[in-house]
């Protein structure tokens, strides 16, 4: 029973683990673990104390609210990073694929205008040949 520990101090009180020490009243009770804080009327954040004697819940909140601002942040700027990094390496690759693209266009093209010519060239030949020209 944690109510055994009131009026003494604050280490007795936390030793063991399902207890919560008020400070400002001086007084040990078990922790409302039904809530996630204790309720003011209980003991208030400032005072209240748990697992260790030199924090308080209030100061706990904060730092436990920055650390995990920090840890979204730094998770949102990894992911965007990563992004960046994919789409960028991506327009590159594709860069690439339209040049190679362009090229291979680009010698078909200039086959079928080879083929084109030599098709002609025979043509004529034919025509003179029979002299249909």
């Amino acid at each position: 029973d944690c109510r055994q520990y009131t009026n003494r101090s604050c280490e007795e009180c936390l030793k063991n683990v399902t207890c919560l020490w008020c400070a400002s009243s001086r007084r040990c009770m078990e922790y409302p673990v039904q809530r996630i804080l204790p309720p003011a009327d209980l003991c208030e954040l400032y005072s209240a104390r748990w697992g260790v004697c030199w924090v308080n819940f209030e100061a706990l909140i904060i730092a436990m609210s920055v650390v995990g601002g920090t840890f979204l942040i730094m998770l949102g700027v990894c992911c965007c990073c990563c992004c960046c990094k994919k789409k960028s390496k991506k327009q590159v690759s594709g860069d690439k694929d339209d040049e190679r693209a362009a090229r291979e266009q680009e010698k078909r093209r200039v086959r079928q205008e080879e083929r084109r010519a030599e098709m002609k060239s025979r043509h004529d030949e034919i025509r003179r040949k029979y002299g249909t020209v």
